[in-house]
């Protein structure tokens, strides 16, 4: 059989129907292992849509240009198909070995490993299988809203809705994202607070908007950013080109514009 026509059939190994949140099954595994395979889904290949696979899927759909759904349908299905590897026949071996099969893609087949059962007590352990290679890096955030307190998230909100409250959602979403970007930074405060209040980190601290009383959409930004939503591509920094002052901050690597607003490193 040519090549070409076997390598068609292994990408259309989906099925018809749009996979959304809570399914289960076939399609959900080749979901999870092609999003892992190009370094968007960190979580257990186990044919479960939860909320991991949900937010790999719209920081997929978000970096390809796709409607940001969290739906795997025709368009997204194409595009990722496009866009990665899957051994549907490796994957459930994998699975079937360990049930706990994490790391897929991204390096030779013999380094992607599930975890090998336990040796007997009475028994020499088996050859330690290599450890996992970190698939190719793609924008994604760890962070779950436990991670975080209400008085956490009530000033997030507050910053976002004073410093974007008129831009689209998908902006003020990123402006959450780039607080988040700078707690996990060594080169920022740690807590949600000491990066708000860094002396110069944010106009809306400077001119008072911080204490403008955030509207519902501030507050639904600031929890798809802690679920994992990142449209800058992990900026620490961003700013407004029709009013910028500092001729520093155009001196750092750009990342998008999104809205009025663009995003650096």
């Amino acid at each position: 059989m040519p090549i070409s026509l076997m390598e068609n059939q292994r990408v259309q190994a989906f099925s018809n129907q749009v996979i959304q949140k809570g399914a289960v099954g076939d399609d959900v595994i080749e979901l999870q292992s092609r999003l892992q395979y190009i370094g968007f889904y960190k979580g257990k290949i186990d044919g479960v849509f939860g909320w991991g696979t949900y937010w790999a899927l719209r920081n997929f759909q978000n970096e390809f240009g796709l409607p940001i759904d969290g739906l795997a349908g025709a368009k997204t299905k194409e595009k990722l198909t496009k866009a990665s590897k899957y051994d549907q026949q490796f994957v459930k071996n994998q699975m079937k070995s360990g049930n706990k099969f994490t790391h897929y893609g991204g390096v030779d087949q013999s380094k992607q490993s599930a975890p090998s059962p336990k040796a007997p007590a009475n028994k020499a352990p088996a050859t330690k299988p290599a450890p996992p290679q970190a698939a190719p890096k793609k924008p994604t955030a760890a962070n779950t809203p436990a991670g975080f307190s209400q008085n956490d998230i009530r000033l997030m909100a507050n910053a976002v809705h004073g410093e974007s409250r008129g831009e689209p959602y998908i902006g003020q979403v990123a402006v959450a994202a780039v607080i988040l970007n700078r707690v996990n930074s060594a080169s920022f405060p740690s807590t949600v607070s000491g990066v708000i209040f860094e002396p110069g980190a944010f106009t809306a601290v400077a001119d008072g908007q911080i204490w403008l009383t955030p509207n519902e959409t501030a507050k639904k930004a600031v929890i798809d950013a802690i679920n994992g939503w990142d449209p800058t591509g992990e900026a620490l920094y961003y700013f407004n080109p029709d009013t910028a002052t500092s001729g520093w901050i155009w001196g750092r690597p750009q990342i998008k514009r999104i809205g009025q607003h663009i995003f650096c490193k």
